[in-house]
């Protein structure tokens, strides 16, 4: 039986000859007693269950700063890893132009050389064209010198068989 203080208020004690019944009062601050025995302990109980729950917290928060500060290095790493995933995409972009304008300059450099050996080669044709020109004129000449001279030798032939036929 728990004991309230309305119980302890309203207690009435019989009087007898000389006072209260004794035994009667006895009893109930023996009753009284186990009372706040039975409420200490449990005072005592949710105390100690207090601070457990105390500690706990105590574990939880520590838990979910260690967490915290994991999750912000996670991010300050995810952070790092992009930028350093941009930079690299950067830097392989960058080294593609430069290959890129490498390559283009030595097109050009090849189509210049090309339009330099084709100029060369037109102008060793003309010079073989005139040469050969050249030869074929005086071959022609000679042609015609030759073609006199027989002609002339023809002459000079039939002169001879004049004559000897002559004579």
């Amino acid at each position: 039986m728990n004991i309230t203080p309305l119980d302890i208020q309203q207690q009435k004690f019989k009087t007898k000859f000389r006072g209260f019944d004794i035994r009667e009062v006895d009893a109930f601050l023996e009753q009284l007693a186990n009372s706040f025995e039975s409420l200490q302990r449990t005072q005592k109980d949710l105390q100690e269950e207090v601070r457990r729950l105390g500690l706990e917290i105590q574990g939880y928060r520590k838990r979910e700063e260690t967490f915290k500060r994991a999750l912000l290095n996670s991010q300050k790493v995810l952070d790092q890893m992009k930028d350093n995933a941009r930079k690299s995409a950067e830097l392989i972009i960058a080294e593609a132009e430069v290959k890129a304008e490498k390559i283009l300059n030595k097109a050009h450099n090849r189509l210049a050389q090309l339009h330099e050996d084709i100029s060369e080669l037109k102008r060793q044709r003309m010079q073989i064209e005139v040469q050969i020109s050249s030869i074929i004129e005086s071959h022609s000449k000679l042609l015609e010198i030759s073609k006199d001279g027989t002609k002339e030798m023809d002459e000079e032939d039939a002169k001879l068989k004049v004559l000897k036929q002559a004579t």
